[in-house]
């Protein structure tokens, strides 16, 4: 198996996405893909992470990290074959191959709910020094469960920031602070925002008294070492389930 024939399985071409859409990807560093499934679809997913938080109790996350604030999963990838969309549509794919040069792999399939009242995050990047614009490492993609309003904590960005060779913690004063040139993400349940990793982002407080939920499907290029260890924490079963072209985005 190579990268290429991984992709074909998928469907993934030249033409998944438009010129338009990687030059968007290339100068403001996020592209936004409405309705790429059905809100019924996110609906679904919604429910399941819910139910994970039940049954995982105080070990929600435990697998990557847990944030005060927030409910957080990992390892969904492991959890139910519904989460397999978010490291095998073709769209998305397509983006990933586009920002890392044709090297990646998942690193993580991680779920994340900004609890009422919660969820600012200081600007920062998915990678602990800045880099070459032609030599990104990481690029990751957030699934809208439900609608992100400037209300319940949607993720802010700094349009075209991943290409500074700079990360926030080194570059502003308070990285926790309003940027001035920041912008919300927001979208309809189903919407799913792919973004350059470089770019300098965070999540913003939820002032609705409902929980904002997402999943965000993380790659990185295949040398490096993944967020989740997918090698040790995949079970047989899903192992077994997925298809060579799956077993090879994850690396396993």
């Amino acid at each position: 198996m190579n990268m290429q024939t991984a992709l074909s399985s998928f469907g993934v071409t030249d033409t998944t996405l438009s010129r338009a859409e990687k030059r968007q990807l290339d100068e403001h560093g996020f592209l936004p893909l409405p309705a790429l499934i059905p809100q019924t679809q996110a609906e679904a997913l919604r429910t399941r992470f819910q139910e994970l938080i039940r049954e995982e109790g105080e070990k929600a996350g435990l697998e990557v990290h847990q944030e005060a604030g927030t409910e957080r999963l990992a390892n969904l990838v492991d959890k139910d074959a519904l989460f397999d969309i978010c490291f095998t549509h073709p769209r998305v794919l397509a983006a990933m191959n586009h920002v890392l040069q044709g090297d990646f792999k998942l690193s993580s399939l991680n779920g994340r709910a900004a609890l009422p009242g919660e969820g600012h995050q200081a600007l920062h990047a998915d990678w602990s020094e800045g880099v070459d614009p032609s030599n990104y490492q990481v690029c990751n993609s957030i699934w809208l469960l439900v609608d992100f309003t400037p209300e319940n904590g949607a993720t802010r960005i700094v349009p075209g920031s991943h290409r500074r060779g700079q990360v926030p913690q080194t570059a502003l004063d308070d990285p926790r602070a309003e940027h001035p040139e920041e912008a919300l993400v927001t979208g309809k349940a189903g919407t799913v925002v792919v973004f350059n990793s470089h770019l300098w982002h965070g999540g913003t407080v939820n002032r609705t008294g409902s929980r904002r939920y997402a999943l965000h499907s993380y790659f990185t290029r295949r040398h490096h070492t993944p967020q989740t260890n997918f090698r040790e924490l995949i079970s047989d079963a899903t192992r077994a389930r997925l298809s060579s072209a799956a077993r090879f985005i994850l690396d396993v």
